[in-house]
């Protein structure tokens, strides 16, 4: 076979590995070969070739049950992705820090939660609150996560909470849309109440520059 009559069959295997990968990621309890097979649409062969070949590379492992999860070397690949991401997303969250007079931060789904990729404090204010990159919550509370929910179903509006991940702290956030194979939202924590309508704008604009910045 010739390389141009390949290159259609590669790419073709390329696409179903990824969308392997992306299947395994999002489901917690692991997927059976059997599974992922019904779901990617071929047949149980092909899929224990991907899968040889994914779980070669780290970026697959079959559990104790045999079902298969994301390897370490997704993780390795995510770790590098970060700094960059967060460096993208740096210019905007200053801004938007310096505007709300707010902790801003840049929130990524991993593993099915929230995790603060980057955070920046306002420079001027006297009190604020002292956000760790890398804290975790579910996306079901809290503006960051509800935002990115909120993304899912396309609607782009900034979302406000209030309580929900820290008693006395308000939220604001609006998701980041458009950059493949990454959900994400920006927003901005405060300890005492924010105006919405004020805020949103702020936040919505924040979350449309990080989107530009990292597509």
């Amino acid at each position: 076979m010739d390389t141009a009559a390949r290159a259609p069959e590669t790419a073709q295997t390329l696409d179903r590995g990824l969308r392997l990968l992306h299947l395994v990621a999002d489901a917690p309890n692991g997927l059976t070969v059997t599974e992922a097979a019904s779901r990617l649409g071929i047949g149980r062969a092909a899929v224990y070739r991907l899968v040889g070949a994914l779980t070669g590379h780290g970026m697959l492992r079959r559990d104790g049950a045999g079902r298969l999860r994301l390897g370490a070397g997704v993780l390795q690949l995510a770790r590098r992705a970060q700094p960059l991401l967060a460096e993208g997303a740096l210019p905007a969250l200053r801004r938007l820090a310096e505007q709300a007079g707010a902790t801003a931060h840049l929130t990524v789904v991993e593993g099915g939660e929230g995790v603060a990729l980057a955070v920046v404090e306002p420079s001027w204010t006297s009190f604020h609150v002292a956000y760790r990159t890398g804290s975790r919550h579910p996306l079901e509370r809290g503006a960051a996560g509800r935002a990115i929910l909120a993304g899912r179903a396309g609607d782009a509006g900034p979302v406000s909470t209030s309580g929900e991940l820290q008693s006395g702290a308000y939220g604001v956030a609006a998701p980041v849309l458009g950059v493949p194979g990454m959900e994400a939202s920006v927003g901005v924590v405060s300890l005492a109440p924010l105006d919405v309508a004020v805020v949103g704008a702020q936040v919505t604009a924040a979350a449309e520059a990080v989107a530009a910045a990292l597509s």
